[in-house]
């Protein structure tokens, strides 16, 4: 690969399930106690085959959650695969662990996990690998299971790892142009429009997008995709696009610094969503706003203290230089609020009082909507893409009131830190009863640290697939089979 050439940044991933006509090893799922009670009556086990059940007893296999047993025939070929599954209830994703556990081959489940279309996402997932610096094996490939929505699942699937791949590439490699590049491919493939504001014009429209931008030779600018903006309602996604944060001249410490290539995670989670909307066709005017900033130390730099203009026409005074995604997500949040947009989505990796709440798997989000609120914790966990509510806590938002300016994006203190950034986000939103916009943003880490199946460590496209499942329900959407 060439570093640094936009083609290299922008390639679609092609995750496919293998082809029913392929014969496929079978795997063979059991919870850790069915599994055991099987061992134990062989006789008594209707799915598990008994001679593989007597193999498992003389080698004293353990059935315990997440190991697996290869069973071979007569013939030395692998006649089967035999996985200790949680259960659906527990984690519909478990089966994916297979993806990392298998060598290279074609695989079927011969006994359906329960949630055959999240399992099957997962090993997907799980088989994905950033491989952009170093050749990866051979991933193993499933026969989806019968009944499974192929078509859509791959483009899920795709989607995510392309979300992934752009969160895991570093910053040298992926900066503001590149993103955009990102973006573009995205556009080109499902037919939609982009336009991109910078320079002057950027400067003058969107005051703090540039502010937090003009301090790297990296040029800041304000990304637009168009989908099908003649159909009757409109959904906005805007994603958070920092390439890299280093906290400005409130510099980080290099414990904070290492994983910044993270900070345009909100923006990739937000591509993500839009292009499994897209490919599924969901009937929906949809626009995705992707400010994008490098926040750089130089002489160019935003400082402490500065008060800036916003779009909106806040004044908003700099108490922190490292508090900058809620800064360019206020200009971004103000021009999708002149549409007034039925639903308005706003993705983020914004602070780091929601890891210390939730931790890294668990995204808070905030809404004032309560319908929507139980719209997105029911769909949450019907996809296994799991969120908590957080309150939008009005006896805080006076702690945003600035000394010099309308309002500071950094209250003293420092506690409910997740929360004074949401009540920051709501004051660029149009509240108004004309707008009838109902809004929600997400806090996200954007990074599995430590593997789990289907996720493998590294960046994580988190929400977007809640958001894409709320949309087809909310909206309508085509049947991908």
């Amino acid at each position: 690969m060439e570093r640094g050439t936009l083609s290299a940044m922008v390639d679609l991933p092609k995750l496919k399930f293998a082809s029913p006509k392929e014969k496929g090893v079978m795997v063979w799922l059991a919870e850790p106690q069915i599994f055991a009670a099987a061992m134990a009556a062989p006789e008594k086990a209707a799915d598990l085959p008994s001679e593989a059940l007597a193999f498992a007893a003389t080698t004293r296999f353990e059935a315990k959650a997440g190991r697996l047993l290869w069973f071979v025939g007569a013939d030395g070929a692998p006649g089967a695969v035999y996985f200790v599954d949680t259960g659906a209830a527990a984690d519909p994703f478990q089966p994916a662990a297979l993806a990392g556990l298998l060598p290279s081959g074609v695989y079927r489940f011969a006994t359906p996990p329960g949630k055959a279309d999240l399992a099957s996402l997962a090993f997907l997932l799980g088989s994905h690998r950033f491989a952009r610096y170093k050749s990866e094996r051979e991933a193993p490939r499933l026969i989806a299971p019968p009944g499974v929505g192929v078509k859509e699942i791959e483009s899920i699937a795709n989607s995510v790892a392309f979300a992934r791949d752009l969160i895991d590439t570093p910053a040298n490699d992926l900066g503001p142009d590149e993103l955009e590049a990102a973006i573009q491919a995205v556009a080109d493939r499902f037919g939609a429009k982009i336009s991109v504001i910078r320079g002057e014009k950027l400067a003058r429209d969107f005051p703090l997008i540039h502010a937090v931008g003009k301090g790297s030779p990296r040029a800041p600018r304000l990304v637009d995709l168009r989908w099908k903006p003649k159909r009757a309602r409109q959904l906005t996604l805007v994603g958070k696009g920092v390439c890299f944060d280093s906290g400005g001249l409130d510099i980080k410490p290099e414990s904070a610094m290492g994983l910044m290539k993270k900070d345009m995670g909100g923006a990739a989670a937000a591509i993500a969503a839009a292009a499994m909307i897209m490919a599924a066709d969901v009937d929906v005017a949809l626009r995705l706003i992707v400010p994008i900033v490098e926040n750089s130390v130089s002489g160019e730099a935003f400082r402490p203290g500065d008060v800036y203009s916003s779009r909106k026409g806040l004044s908003v005074e700099i108490g922190n230089t490292d508090a900058e995604g809620r800064l360019i997500l206020a200009d971004a949040l103000a021009l999708a609020s002149e549409e007034k947009p039925e639903l308005l989505v706003d993705f983020a990796t914004l602070t780091g009082a929601a890891r210390v709440a939730l931790g890294p798997d668990l995204p808070p989000f905030f809404t004032d909507d309560e319908a929507l609120a139980a719209d997105i914790a029911r769909h949450g966990a019907a996809v296994n893409d799991p969120v908590w509510r957080l309150p939008l806590w009005q006896a805080y938002d006076s702690k945003l009131d600035g000394k010099v300016g309308q309002i500071t994006n950094a209250p003293a203190g420092g506690m409910a830190g997740a929360i004074t950034a949401a009540l920051f986000l709501r004051r660029f939103v149009d509240r108004s009863a004309e707008s009838k916009t109902s809004w929600v943003h997400f806090d996200i880490y954007g990074w599995t640290p430590a593997a789990k199946p289907g996720r493998p460590e590294g960046g994580e496209a988190q929400v977007a697939r809640l958001i894409f499942s709320l949309a087809q329900e909310r909206f309508g959407a085509a049947n991908l089979r």
